[in-house]
């Protein structure tokens, strides 16, 4: 008799987003006639720059001639595009190599397909709330979890607290909270780590929105984080690629474990299970970092949209965080006694915008909120209006 994985089981058969997703469905079904603004998913709404899908178009060009075709791809990245990420790189004044550069198809995969090459004995240490994917991966795996609560006082960004742990995920600007940790507190979590022996997987999918050049971008601004941090990093939000899927994942050369190369045993992985991202998008890839000022027009554009947000915020006196370096704000709900859920729906009835309750973020985002700023400017000041009228 063949045997499934029970702990896939057991997993809750919908994944947040998928929830969300079915509930407005099920709302404009029975209120054909609603005009919905969705601020729920992190979707980016500004299209392709013109450079990038320029790029792409000669790429598909070179597909159609004998001379320029490409088949299966190097299986970390073509080099023209990880050269480009060292340089992005270097620009901050990270010095990286090459070979420890791993071209992907989104953070997403790589969080999760991490996981491959450390043991199931590991114990993963998870802050609460925190995006869906780091506690739901493990669990298919029946690794045990222990959560870092984040909450108001410490701003949502959790400390080490002495307690076990093999594995920890860190996300800076987080997902939902917005928050983003500063270098005293980087410091700390890379000491705490080289001291423990622990590995730091961290998510720095939103750097991209961080404007206060005191906060760092990425873990590797730390001293010492090449000894105990694996890096992730995406192109959905710096660059639109959430409909053409490309990330990077950093695996220094010096992060060795139990006498082995972790560098090694991923280039291991990634050779054995993915066969890489297509010639066509890596090419739409370099002309990001070729166009790093078109790029930041449109992340300003949606750092407007979250400022007005913010201003929402504090004009209805919300406590919130986020809205400033990231482009999600996180609210408290302003309503004693009432649930994430609850709230989702209140916000759908009455002014007919969907965000994200924070309960699906884990327990410590009960009775809290998530807006993004990934939309129109329209929409957004269309939502702004109707929460001010209605609630």
């Amino acid at each position: 008799m063949v045997k499934i994985n029970g702990h896939f089981a057991a997993m809750p058969q919908s994944y947040l987003f998928s929830e969300v997703g079915a509930r407005a469905k099920a709302y404009a079904d029975k209120h054909p006639d609603a005009s919905i603004i969705k601020m729920g998913i992190g979707d980016v709404t500004r299209p392709l720059i013109p450079e990038v899908t320029d790029a792409m178009a000669r790429a598909v060009d070179e597909m159609k001639h004998a001379d320029t075709f490409r088949g299966y791809g190097p299986d970390a990245g073509y080099d023209f595009l990880r050269q480009a990420i060292v340089g992005y790189y270097d620009a901050m004044g990270v010095k990286l190599d090459i070979d420890e550069i791993f071209v992907g198809d989104g953070a997403k995969c790589d969080v999760a397909n991490i996981t491959d090459i450390f043991s199931d004995d590991n114990l993963v240490v998870i802050p609460d709330p925190v995006y869906p994917v780091y506690l739901d991966s493990n669990l298919m795996r029946g690794r045990k979890i222990r959560f870092l609560d984040g909450n108001l006082d410490n701003g949502f960004l959790p400390m080490p607290d002495g307690g076990e742990g093999d594995l920890y995920y860190l996300c800076s600007p987080n997902n939902p909270t917005g928050a983003v940790y500063n270098k005293e507190q980087l410091t700390q979590w890379v000491n705490f780590a080289n001291e423990r022996g622990a590995i730091i997987l961290f998510d720095s999918a939103y750097e991209c929105f961080i404007s206060d050049p005191a906060l760092p971008r990425s873990i590797f601004e730390i001293e010492g984080a090449e000894t105990c941090a694996i890096e992730f990093n995406s192109f959905s939000k710096t660059a639109g690629f959430t409909g053409v899927r490309c990330g990077y994942t950093v695996v220094p050369k010096a992060l060795v474990k139990d006498g082995v190369s972790l560098n090694k045993m991923w280039l291991r992985r990634q050779a054995t299970k993915f066969n890489g991202v297509g010639y066509i998008v890596q090419r739409g890839a370099q002309a990001v970092f070729d166009n790093l000022p078109s790029i930041r027009q449109n992340i300003d554009y949606y750092m407007n949209n979250a400022a007005l947000l913010s201003d929402l915020m504090r004009l209805k006196g919300w406590k919130f965080t986020g809205g400033v370096n990231s482009p999600y704000v996180w609210m408290k709900v302003p309503y004693d006694g009432m649930s994430s859920w609850e709230f989702f729906d209140l916000l759908l009835d009455k002014a007919h915008v969907i965000g994200t309750p924070g309960s699906g973020f884990g327990k410590c985002g009960e009775g809290y909120f998530r807006l993004t700023a990934f939309n129109t400017l329209e929409n957004t000041t269309e939502a702004i209006a109707r929460i001010k009228r209605c609630l």
